[in-house]
């Protein structure tokens, strides 16, 4: 059974993607995210780099840092090291 992201993050998620003061990396990052809530998806390994990358990146949004912490709570690698 995979994690959901949280109520609060799926709003976040739908914000971000109605907004144009958004880059297209944290839009992505939603976009994720909200697939997650929906259907119970994992990410990508290639979202789950993104995250990683958004992380990293001092200049990352809050926003964008809260969204990447849950692709990556719900990336390819987690679901398969549970399954283990």
């Amino acid at each position: 059974m995979s994690k959901n992201s949280s109520d609060d993050l799926a709003t976040l998620a739908s914000e971000v993607l109605n907004s144009d003061k958004y880059s297209e990396e944290t839009k992505s990052l939603a976009g994720s995210v909200l697939s997650q809530v929906k259907n119970g998806k994992v990410s990508s390994s290639d979202l789950a780099t993104l995250a990683s990358e958004v992380l990293r990146n001092k200049n990352s949004s809050e926003t964008a840092k809260k969204l990447a912490g849950s692709v990556l709570s719900q990336s390819e690698k987690d679901s398969e090291e549970k399954k283990k």
